[in-house]
């Protein structure tokens, strides 16, 4: 089972990433947060295995969240999912500790692969 908590100051993106993750039986929402400030907050309360984290947010943006989850678990894996696929937001997300990164509009398959990856699950394809 992958934990998963979606960070995004967008309600209908969240909404959109747990309707596609719950259709996955291996994968759980632990929560959601719309700010990075209640991102890192329920990060050290949930310890979820996989986030997803926006970078344009209100009050603390995606990237500081994603350092000061880092800073209090390196081991932490953060998959940044944002409209910004500028290459230096895609090197800082890196350099500040984000696993990974999918640019916006993301789709499930993608989405699924990166995070069970993160997580260390390998996706299971039925043959």
């Amino acid at each position: 089972m992958v934990r998963v908590l979606i960070v995004d100051d967008t309600q209908f993106i969240r909404a959109s990433l747990r309707l596609m993750l719950e259709r996955h039986d291996d994968i759980e929402i632990v929560g959601e947060a719309d700010t990075g400030t209640k991102a890192v907050s329920m990060y050290q309360r949930l310890k979820p295995d996989v986030v997803t984290m926006d970078i344009s947010m209100p009050n603390m943006d995606g990237i500081e969240a994603v350092r000061r989850i880092i800073s209090a678990d390196p081991n932490a894996k953060v998959c940044m999912i944002t409209s910004m696929g500028k290459e230096q937001v895609v090197k800082e997300s890196i350099l500040t500790g984000a696993k990974g990164f999918i640019v916006k509009p993301f789709y499930e398959d993608k989405v699924v692969d990166v995070l069970k990856k993160l997580a260390g699950k390998k996706e299971e394809k039925n043959t």
